[in-house]
């Protein structure tokens, strides 16, 4: 089972693609997202975004301003500002 993410900035869209784990960091402190993730709606913290791919690559994301989803396997995060760092 993967999770389908999505990372948009105000401006573009930063990256997209299946993925096994997400890691962001909240105002309430880092999250950690795996397949069958309950739904939930959180406030980005400044912070990195670190995604690891379905064929285990390492995507980051520096990201500020925004906000975080989950639901159904789908991950979408929308940042103010989003910069790919690797």
């Amino acid at each position: 089972m993967a999770l389908n993410v999505k990372v948009v900035s105000a401006t573009s869209e930063i990256w997209s693609g299946e993925a096994t784990q997400v890691i962001a960091n909240t105002l309430e402190g880092q999250i950690g997202i795996l397949a069958g993730h309950q739904p939930v709606l959180a406030i980005l913290a400044q912070g990195e975004v670190r995604v690891t791919t379905a064929n285990g690559e390492k995507v980051t994301v520096n990201a500020e301003d925004g906000f975080l989803s989950v639901d159904h396997d789908a991950v979408t995060i929308v940042a103010g500002e989003a910069v790919l760092v690797s």
